[in-house]
């Protein structure tokens, strides 16, 4: 098992830096990744115009794979590193020395989301059993004074499956992909530093719900840029994590 580092509660914010540094660093590779991200968000919105349920559900849960999916951004970070040019092409199959261990990895995100997916429409069930808001009125009728307890109960679910996604990734994806090692020892080695980090973990967490909330509200346009500092930054704090 690798050694976990102790970080200051502060350190998620020079992650951020350096992951924008490295953003401006190679900008069009880190584009094309945040475009991708966005594209699917409008694909989602637009397939499921009529189905709010299904948008937040697949758009949320499309973030829980997240980490496997940015795995080229890690490797773009990886590259700049080592000093190698940081061209795209090598990027797209960097999971490729790797592939079982990470695909296994993606393998459970993806059942996760599909959990999550199940869950979330169950909670609208729930609460919405005549009159399932339309992705017009979403924002306003899911935020109404009336259905406050729907509101807490649906941030109650997805704040469990974010939680358990964020521990078993903070550091599990660029670990296997820069030490060629097994899912288990990633996961368990990404819980390790969870845990003894809670203090930085909670401000990394905010800060990427920050971010990724701040893509959502300009319709998705906002994580072209957002998610590739995300990702960016999650490699530096794997450095910072990992000895």
């Amino acid at each position: 098992m690798p050694a976990v580092r102790t970080v200051s509660a502060g350190a998620p914010l020079g992650w951020l830096a350096r992951g924008f540094a490295d953003f401006r660093a190679h900008p069009l590779p880190s584009l094309f990744y945040g475009a991708c991200f966005a594209l699917m968000g409008w694909l989602i919105a637009v397939v499921f115009e009529h189905a709010a349920a299904y948008v937040s559900s697949l758009v949320t849960g499309f973030f829980l794979v997240g980490p496997f999916l940015a795995t080229g951004l890690y490797a773009l970070s990886r590259r700049r590193e080592r000093g190698e040019p940081a061209w795209l092409a090598p990027t797209l199959d960097a999971w490729r020395p790797n592939v079982g261990a990470i695909g296994v990895f993606g393998l459970v995100l993806a059942v996760i989301l599909l959990v999550w997916a199940r869950a979330s429409l169950i909670v609208f069930a729930l609460f919405f059993t005549q009159d399932i808001p339309t992705v017009e009125d979403f924002t306003a009728r899911i935020f109404a004074l009336e259905n406050l307890e729907f509101l807490l109960a649906y941030l109650a679910v997805g704040g469990f499956f974010a939680v358990l996604v964020f521990a078993i990734s903070v550091v599990s994806v660029p670990m296997m992909l820069d030490r060629n090692i097994d899912g288990i020892v990633a996961v368990l080695t990404s819980l390790k530093a969870f845990s003894a980090n809670v203090p930085a973990m909670v401000v990394w967490g905010l800060a990427i719900v920050v971010l990724v909330g701040l893509g959502f509200a300009t319709w998705f346009v906002g994580l072209v840029v957002a998610v590739p500092v995300i990702g960016h930054a999650t490699w530096h704090a794997y450095r910072a994590l990992i000895e």
